[in-house]
C-alpha cells in the first residue's frame, strides 16, 4: 500500500534552531495516527509544514504520491489535506452556517463574473453549498445555532465547528491539532467517539496531535512520538506505553 503522506528527511530551520530535524513519517490511508511529544517537540511545526505555511528547509513532503513541498496553503486543501488548529481560528463574526459554507466554496464551480451577477451556476450551487452545510452541522449538534455568531457558541461547540468546517474542504487527510484542549473528561470521551465516527463516516485517513494521553491510547492504530524536532519513537499504543524513550521524554530521568 503506498502512503497517502509521506516525509522523508524532513528538516526546518528557523534562524540556527532546528525546528524538526530528519523528520520521517508515513500514513497509509485510513489510518488513525497520533503524533505526541512534550511542549516545544515540535510538533505544530510538522502540522505547519504539512499544510503549506512553512516550507521545508531540507527533505521531501508527499500526498497522494505527489509533492506539496512549495505549494500554498489553499493548494494543498484542494488536493485534499484540511486542518484545525490548536488555538480555534474561527470566523468569529460570521454565523455559524457562514463558518462551514466558506470552506465548501473551496469546490464550487461557478466562477466570479457569475458571482457578482448572481447568474448561470450560481445559485443552484449556494442552495448545494447551503444543504450540505446544514447536514454537516446536524452531524455535529449545531444546526439549531446556524445562525448564531461563531463567537457566541461555548468553547466545546466552537471545538465542534472548526472540525466541520474543516470537514466542509472536503479533504482525504484531516489533521486535527489538541482537539481535546480544554475540554473536561465527558466532552474528551465524547470527542473520541466522534473521531472515531468521522473517520469511519467519511472514509478519511486522520493524524492528531493531543496532550491526552487516554484519548491519543484509546483511538490511535499507531504512534509517533517527536522530542526536539525528532523522531524518538514508533509503534502501536501498548508498544509506546512501554518504550523507555518516551517515558524518559515525558517522566524526565531513568525509565
Amino acid at each position: 500500500m503506498e502512503p497517502l503522506l509521506k516525509s522523508s528527511h524532513v528538516v526546518e530551520m528557523f534562524g540556527g534552531l532546528k525546528a524538526v530535524s530528519d523528520f520521517n513519517i508515513y500514513i497509509n490511508p485510513g489510518e488513525l495516527i497520533g503524533l505526541i511529544g512534550p511542549n516545544g517537540a515540535g510538533k505544530t511545526t510538522a502540522f505547519n509544514l504539512f499544510t503549506g505555511v512553512y516550507q521545508p528547509t531540507s527533505g521531501t513532503i508527499e500526498f497522494n504520491g505527489q509533492s506539496i513541498a512549495g505549494l500554498k496553503p489553499y493548494e494543498i486543501t484542494q488536493r485534499g489535506i484540511a486542518r484545525t488548529f490548536q488555538n480555534i481560528r474561527l470566523f468569529s463574526e460570521l454565523s455559524v452556517l457562514d463558518n462551514v459554507k466558506i470552506a465548501f466554496h473551496s469546490h464550487v464551480k461557478y466562477g466570479v463574473a457569475e458571482a457578482i451577477f448572481r447568474v448561470g451556476r450560481y445559485f443552484d450551487e449556494e442552495a448545494l453549498v447551503t444543504e450540505e452545510s446544514h447536514k454537516l452541522l446536524s452531524i455535529f449538534k449545531l444546526d439549531d445555532k446556524a445562525e448564531e455568531t461563531a463567537k457566541n457558541l461555548p468553547y466545546g461547540a466552537q471545538r465542534r465547528l472548526e472540525i466541520a468546517r474543516a470537514l466542509a474542504a472536503k479533504p482525504k487527510l484531516l489533521l486535527l491539532d489538541e482537539p481535546a484542549a480544554g475540554m473536561n473528561p465527558q466532552e474528551t470521551h465524547e470527542l473520541m467517539e466522534m473521531i472515531r465516527w468521522i473517520r469511519d463516516q467519511f472514509s478519511l485517513t486522520i493524524l492528531l496531535i493531543e496532550h491526552d494521553m487516554s484519548l491519543v491510547m484509546g483511538i490511535c492504530e499507531r504512534i509517533y512520538v517527536l522530542e526536539y524536532g525528532e523522531i524518538i519513537a514508533h509503534g502501536t499504543p501498548e508498544q509506546i506505553q512501554n518504550n523507555p524513550e518516551v517515558i524518559r521524554a515525558y517522566l524526565g530521568g531513568e525509565a
